[in-house]
């Protein structure tokens, strides 16, 4: 059974766009499916599949945490999802 909708007060500004427009939402569900059938989308599921699993068995509390790939830890999901673009992680400049 799926979970109930939100009201739409309460969704960000995004869920709010797509809720109103049925097309754009099932143009970007399409999009979202090619993405995601990418083998290194796959391939980062599974890692992060795995360590969620391994931190478990360690007996790690990794709520409200992700994995996170560029630095191979678990962090925040607030931290994790915040930053801009795929793997935008910001690099400190060399001089």
């Amino acid at each position: 059974m799926p979970p109930k909708k939100k009201p739409y007060s309460k969704l960000s500004k995004s869920a709010k766009y797509y809720r109103d427009n049925p097309k754009a939402r099932k143009k970007k569900a399409k999009t979202d499916k090619k993405v995601n059938s990418r083998s290194e989308q796959k391939k980062k599921r599974r890692e992060s599949g795995r360590a969620r699993t391994a931190a478990k068995k360690r007996g790690k509390d990794i709520r409200g945490l992700d994995y996170d790939h560029a630095v191979k830890k678990f962090v925040k999901s607030s931290k994790n999802r915040g930053r801009k673009g795929e793997g935008g992680r910001k690099r400190k400049k060399r001089k």
